[in-house]
């Protein structure tokens, strides 16, 4: 399927310097405030806070194995949801970190990977290829849910600030933060991240 919204590589770039404010204000990156969330940094990237994001919206989004995923559904709950492509080499290398922490993460953490490449044909052989086997899959191919620019005005929940980009969702199903790049996600550092607002319940 394609879509004159999917994300390309420019329109990612355009992203970057003009994403949509759906995430409202960012908070500053990687530090974190009294009584806040442990750091969580990479060699070039930062975890970075949001504050005043709104709860994630019911939105239905197509699995690579048939039937919908909605994100709103796992409220209570941390959940880490990353956007990668085909073409992304940082998403060759986050991807199967992904399917390990899913392997091995606690019932307080779910970890959803949605696909933005235009063709859904070319998700499933990439997938395959790179023995993803625990790792719930998504598609995203026309920008319904996330989106590099500020194309028709469209508010969807996530902006792709870079490729992969990795958002975390609270208990209460709002953006928390997210990460740029490729990250460690079994280090004891995203640990300590993931029980941080595991622990930040009502």
């Amino acid at each position: 399927m394609t879509s004159s919204h999917s994300p390309t590589r420019r329109s990612l770039v355009a992203g970057i310097t003009g994403a949509a404010a759906a995430l409202a204000i960012p908070a500053l990156p990687g530090r974190a405030v009294a009584a806040g969330p442990p750091p969580f940094v990479t060699a070039r990237h930062q975890f970075t806070l949001v504050r005043g994001a709104r709860p994630i919206p019911s939105v239905a989004i197509p699995r690579l194995g048939g039937g919908v995923l909605d994100l709103a559904s796992f409220r209570g709950r941390v959940v880490l949801v990353n956007f990668w492509a085909t073409w992304c080499a940082a998403c060759r290398i986050e991807l199967p970190i992904l399917d390990r922490l899913e392997a091995s993460r606690r019932g307080d953490l779910a970890v959803v990977a949605i696909a933005t490449d235009r063709e859904r044909s070319v998700v499933a052989p990439y997938v395959k290829q790179l023995k993803l086997r625990r790792l719930t899959i998504g598609f995203d191919p026309g920008g319904l849910v996330a989106r590099a620019g500020t194309n028709d005005g469209l508010d969807t929940p996530f902006a792709l600030y870079g490729m992969p980009i990795s958002f975390l969702l609270g208990v209460t199903g709002q953006v928390e933060g997210y990460m740029t790049g490729e990250a460690d996600w079994l280090s004891i550092e995203a640990r300590r991240l993931f029980d941080y607002y595991a622990s930040q319940r009502a």
